[in-house]
């Protein structure tokens, strides 16, 4: 097109903008719309040339600022209708204009398009809404507040990507049932908004002399069009409940409540989101989805679905279907997965690893140019089409408008794109290759005899056929599997043989199936995790690894179904992250839970710790991980933990009885005037992992006053409470179980003394009352959290005790408490030697390492520097205390023996070995006690 070809009313209009002249060649050849604008409105066309709005990009408000004003003097309904499509055309000009002219991207086109139908709809309702309460009342809720109607805007419109010619999908709904009060008549809530409704889409939908402003579809509310046009949100709710679909999960990820307060999008939000994301990882959607894909692909044979670049191969609906199969598997528990948006959701699934950069990139680069393409077909006539053209004067001019110079140069790009989504489309939601193989296998374990099943075990390398048999025959006869649902008892016929021929590749398969049925008893509950484990061989096998390799991990899984989300990527399952990767992770793991929300924090707390637990255990089986690694691990997320509780503690003390003194809001642990010093594991940096936290609080007692709060306590009373909270936080039993039990005995006078000491009740205790064996303990404890002061304070008070100078009773003192915890304490026998108690055990290598602190301290300052038993040994050879081969033999006995404890607890086995496997590491431990204690 030149411009001697446009008519004589876009010739005057161009003439007072001459500006906009290159634009209107591209803009008027690629839509007749716009063309058709000029003639019928060329008043209306050359004001909005002339105005800042074509070159401007609108904000967020922008139009729903704009049209009330213009409909405020509007009082009945066919000047609503007539004013609305004025508005409508002008604003498409607009869009279409600054998109066709390339001053748009493909995310300003989407959102104003969004923009213009949100604000059709509120600006619309507002005014049907004040007409119809005049005359038939306004409906209230339940606290006696006038209600609205809650518009969900469905597809494209909820997720703010409409396209030129896009239907608006909506849904009608309402906060609570009732009668309209105040009118000259009394309607039903129901009644009520089923009339504001209807005006509603006649207002949108009516084509008039004017055209239309958007087509309405109805037909994704409850029960399609044979459901209310408007229902309760408790209607709603219980529709959902009882019979939602799975289709209607994926039609609601996109759902939004334009209208409303927003009290009633917040109520109508939360009622729909367990329905559409489930808490775990929706593992069960993979069979609905695979029909619901079997459903797209067999439209793909329709005629004319290769010109389709929404519905055809490798187009836009592909690309949706996509990012939203793993919404509603994964966004229950990722709730950033939660939003609506194809594109960000995309990135999100590449940052998450669950599709491959470069997947990722060719679907966004596929989705940008369909969206154009089809915004390009739309814009000519404004229909409603995804159809590539026919004629070959329409295919050139899409083919200019993309910046192509042809036809052929245009479709080869746009069938490369098409390729690569259908790819991708298929890859997904592949079936994993023992789904249906073997099918008279699987069958066989429920419906063959036993001597036929006992055979097939028998072939499959179990070498206690009959008993493993059993094994399987007391889970299939019990009470979880009788009561599964028809998809429950489908889901276990496809995986329990996958299992038993998974264990068949283990070591010992008839203990490692035998471990593996309290899980299956477990995850019957939830049958979602039965298919996970189908769905994923990987998992799958690393559960077998698991299993084979430790009880206690087995047990763990079996506990805490949760943990199988964790066997998805072997590559991280075996990772164990640093201190500062796992304080932020946790830190990721609580952003999304509600501040006020305790019993989440609680959980997701436990959840952390359990996570963070297996990922050790895995890779301590494995050998991944050394022994000493081990207890550092364990240590190190207790003490993450423990900071977290603090913070939740002292969050909740402060907003009741305010700060104590000196404490200041931004540097609450720093200045707290509080701190928690571990003993015993934590504080040797050896935890286990079931191990207690052996802690004493102290508090800082040369501070004077009260909190400053509207209830303000003593500062005793304060600390107290805060380390009450902080018991209270891990100790207490939840579903998710304890998330530390908390041992406080070891504080100043045991149970009789206060919960927390004073700083300088502490030391006068250590100074003046303590035992002997109480020194002793200090030597592995050290300050894990709290005020800065009170960390150097405890540090010097712990030197000066373990520097005091001692005289002969100390060898006495140390050898008598040993022999008092040997006699009650030691299951030692003539074959089987106690790792911990037994004479040159780990209790022993302790009892030397303290005495000799406690010993010679006063002349050595670098004996008491650290608190866990290896750097002490190595401080002794340093001293010249040990010789370096003396110091070798207790540290390889030490950590063979905490290997072989540690390997005990994970068999869930008492720490005891045959005594012929420690016969080389006891011997020297006992000849320096004899030469030290003896």
């Amino acid at each position: 097109m030149q411009q001697s070809d446009f008519s004589d009313n876009w010739q005057h209009i161009l003439a007072e903008q001459p500006t906009m002249a290159d634009s209107a060649l591209t803009v008027l050849a690629g839509s007749d719309y716009v063309v058709q604008q000029g003639e019928r409105k060329p008043e209306q066309v050359k004001t909005l040339l002339a105005s800042d709005d074509i070159r401007q990009i609108y904000d967020d408000e922008t139009l729903q600022q704009r049209l009330p004003v213009i409909l405020d003097t509007v009082t009945e309904e066919a000047a609503l209708h007539q004013t609305l499509r004025q508005f409508r055309h002008r604003e498409m000009v607009r869009i279409i204009w600054r998109d066709l002219a390339g001053w748009a991207d493909l995310a300003e086109t989407t959102r104003d398009l969004s923009a213009l139908a949100d604000a059709c709809i509120c600006a619309t309702l507002a005014k049907l809404y004040q007409w119809q309460t005049a005359t038939d009342g306004t409906p209230l809720n339940n606290d006696g507040e006038p209600q609205q109607l809650v518009v969900l805007g469905m597809g494209k419109l909820g997720a703010g990507e409409l396209n030129l010619s896009s239907d608006i999908d909506l849904i009608f709904c309402y906060e609570d049932e009732g009668e309209t009060q105040g009118g000259r008549r009394s309607l039903t809530h129901g009644e009520f908004f089923t009339r504001l409704g209807r005006k509603l889409i006649q207002a949108l939908d009516n084509v008039t002399p004017e055209g239309f402003v958007f087509r309405v579809d109805m037909r994704l509310r409850p029960f399609g069009e044979s459901g209310a046009l408007a229902a309760s949100f408790d209607a709603m709710e219980e529709y959902y409940q009882t019979q939602g679909r799975e289709w209607e999960r994926y039609a609601m990820i996109k759902a939004r409540p334009i209208t409303g307060t927003e009290a009633e999008r917040k109520g109508i939000s939360a009622l729909l989101r367990p329905f559409v994301y489930r808490r775990y990882l929706d593992y069960g959607m993979f069979e609905s989805l695979r029909e619901m894909k079997a459903m797209i692909a067999s439209q793909l044979q329709h005629k004319g679905m290769e010109d389709n670049i929404k519905l055809g191969a490798g187009g836009i609906r592909e690309i949706e279907f996509i990012g939203q199969v793993f919404q509603l598997i994964y966004g229950g528990r990722d709730k950033p997965l939660q939003q609506r948006p194809i594109l960000i959701i995309l990135d999100l699934l590449a940052s998450r690893q669950l599709l491959s950069d470069y997947a990722v990139q060719a679907l966004k680069t596929a989705y940008d140019f369909l969206r154009r393409s089809e915004h390009r077909i739309q814009a000519y006539a404004d229909q409603q089409t995804h159809l590539l053209p026919k004629q070959a004067i329409d295919r050139q001019r899409l083919a200019s408008l993309m910046g192509f110079a042809d036809w052929a140069a245009y479709l080869q790009v746009l069938q490369e794109h098409r390729q690569q989504v259908h790819e991708h489309f298929e890859q997904l939601l592949a079936s994993p290759q023992a789904d249906d193989e073997d099918a008279d296998k699987n069958l066989s374990l429920f419906t063959a005899t036993d001597e036929q099943r006992t055979d097939y075990l028998q072939r499959w390398g179990y070498q206690d056929a009959e008993a493993s048999l059993n094994t399987i025959d007391n889970l299939l006869n019990g009470h979880a599997c009788r009561n599964l649902s028809v998809t429950g008892r489908n889901r276990l016929k496809k995986l329990l043989p996958l299992l038993v021929q998974a264990a068949a590749g283990t070591a010992d398969p008839d203990t490692c199936l035998k471990r593996l049925i309290p899980l299956m008893e477990s995850i019957m509950r939830r049958s979602a995790y039965m298919a996970l484990l189908v769905e994923n061989p990987l998992a799958l096998s690393q559960l077998i690894k698991l299993a084979a390799a430790s009880p206690l991990i087995s047990q763990l899984l079996a506990r805490f179904p949760v943990l199988l989300d964790e066997l998805l990527d072997p590559r991280s399952l075996y990772e164990v992250p640093d201190r500062q990767t796992q304080t932020q992770r946790l830190a990721q793991y609580l952003a999304s839970v509600d501040e006020h929300d305790l019993e989440q924090h609680m959980n997701r707390l436990r959840e952390f710790r359990q996570i963070a637990t297996l990922h050790v255990a895995a890779a301590d089986v494995t050998e991944v991980l050394p022994l000493m690694r081990v207890g550092d691990q364990l240590s190190e997320l207790a003490e993450i933990q423990l900071a977290q509780v603090f913070v939740l503690a002292w969050q909740y003390l402060t907003q009741r009885h305010g700060l104590p003194p000196g404490a200041t809001a931004n540097e609450a642990e720093a200045q707290s005037g509080f701190a928690v010093i571990a003993y015993g594991k934590l504080g040797g940096l050896e935890l286990g992992y079931g191990s207690d936290l052996d802690l004493v609080f102290i508090f800082d007692d040369s501070r004077e006053g009260l909190t400053d709060g509207e209830k303000p306590v003593e500062l005793m009373v304060f600390y107290t409470r805060l380390a009450q909270r902080m018991i209270h936080l891990m100790s207490t039993v939840t579903a998710g179980g304890a998330l530390y039990e908390v041992d406080t005995r070891l504080r100043p006078s045991g149970n009789a003394g206060h919960l927390v000491a004073s700083i300088s009740g502490f030391a006068h205790y250590q100074h003046e009352e303590a035992w002997t064996w109480e020194h002793q303990a200090l030597v592995r404890a050290r300050c894990v959290l709290g005020d800065q002061r009170l960390i150097e304070a405890f540090a010097d008070i712990r030197q000066q005790i373990l520097a005091k100078q001692r005289d002969e009773t100390l060898v006495s003192q140390v050898a008598e408490m040993r022999e008092k915890m040997r006699l009650n304490l030691d299951k030692s026998s003539e074959d089987n030697f106690d790792l911990k108690q037994g004479r040159g055990g780990i209790t022993d290598i302790e009892f030397l390492v303290q005495y000799a602190v406690l010993a010679w301290s006063a002349d050595l300052p670098e004996l008491m520097i650290y608190t866990d038993n290896i750097r002490i040994l190595d401080a002794l050879a340093a001293t010249g205390k040990l010789t370096e081969s003396e110091r070798d033999a207790l540290a390889d006995a030490y950590r063979f023996y905490r290997s072989e404890a540690n390997h005990c607890v994970l068999q869930q086995q008492p720490a005891q070995v045959p005594v012929d496997r420690v016969a080389d590491y006891r011997p020297p431990v006992q000849q320096i006690w004899q030469r030290w204690l003896g």
